[in-house]
């Protein structure tokens, strides 16, 4: 029965490796080196999702994960995440795969895990904000995030080419949803410096800081550039490098709780944060200490503006 169930799972939700290449998608030509880390980076959220689909208790799932390079195995519990929340989306008579892989294997992995059922939120073309629904309070906001990403990833030409913004998104959900996709435009603008500045750019005025915000934690999690790529996307976002530091910083957070350094985020963090990887990783740690529940303002955005403070003279919201 199992064996069955596989089967018809990867025939009504299965997506071909060539759903993650440039040529597919129909992103800016870059370096060949660049372009193959990005594509490897799809591909790996792919083997996370299908896996998944065919195996969705957590233990024999994460073991499948886990068999992956260390590096690569956030982008496959990404995937996973997402696999795991469209099952439970379509399936009212079991709905706790996420929950049950959150509370146990996959809790390593929660940041990209809850990134990845945002993904499965925009493929369902469920409303933005339904994506917090039985999320962590705080993390929820992630699955935002990953709406963002998906948005950018696959539907570049409406949200980045011509801006638009997709219905029922609105109020704070806007700025994580930035966020999202300016990790996206890494992908789409083949981590081309000059042509993501000049993306953002484009943009009104008030989404660049969570564009770049975006950007700085793509750059340092996903990598595939050099030092001087790094130092030139810091002098292009100028006023908002604090923003571009701030999600370099939850790169390397993300990557230490579940335990898979990579030297590429630990020199995003040199170059951005001024810091080593765990040291810019410490303190989104030490911006947590007494956060409150949500207030005026939402919590992830309280997180985010106590981060930032470490590169700006603006007053540390408490």
């Amino acid at each position: 029965m199992r064996a069955s169930l596989r089967r018809l799972r990867r025939r009504i939700f299965g997506m071909a490796d060539e759903e993650t290449s440039f040529a597919r998608r129909g992103f800016h030509a870059c370096d060949e080196r660049v372009r193959h880390r990005l594509e490897q980076v799809g591909q790996t959220f792919l083997h996370g999702y299908r896996a998944a689909l065919e195996e969705d208790r957590p233990v024999p799932l994460a073991r499948r994960l886990d068999e992956l390079e260390s590096e690569r195995r956030g982008f496959a519990f990404e995937g996973a995440g997402m696999a795991l929340d469209l099952l439970d989306r379509l399936t009212p008579w079991n709905r706790r795969r996420l929950a049950d892989f959150l509370a146990g294997p996959g809790a390593a992995h929660t940041y990209m895990v809850h990134v990845g059922a945002g993904w499965a939120r925009a493929l369902l073309r469920r409303r933005v904000d339904r994506t917090r629904d039985r999320l962590d309070p705080l993390l929820g906001w992630l699955a935002v995030d990953g709406y963002g990403f998906h948005h950018g990833y696959f539907r570049w030409r409406r949200v980045i080419n011509a801006r638009q913004v997709p219905r029922g998104l609105s109020g704070y959900a806007l700025r994580v949803f930035d966020q999202g996709l300016g990790r996206s435009l890494w992908f789409v603008e083949g981590a081309g410096v000059g042509r993501i500045a000049a993306t953002i750019a484009g943009f009104d005025g008030r989404r660049h800081a969570d564009l770049w915000s975006g950007i700085g934690l793509a750059c340092a999690y996903a990598g595939g550039v050099t030092r001087e790529d790094i130092g030139g996307l810091s002098r292009k976002a100028g006023p908002y490098h604090a923003h571009l530091a701030q999600g370099a910083a939850f790169a390397a957070k993300a990557r230490r709780r579940a335990g898979n350094p990579a030297p590429h985020t630990d020199l995003a963090c040199q170059v951005l944060c001024g810091l080593p990887a765990d040291e810019a990783a410490e303190l989104t740690d030490r911006a947590l200490a007494g956060l409150a529940a949500e207030g005026e303002l939402p919590a992830y955005e309280v997180w985010r503006g106590r981060i930032r403070a470490n590169w700006t003279s603006e007053a540390v919201i408490l």
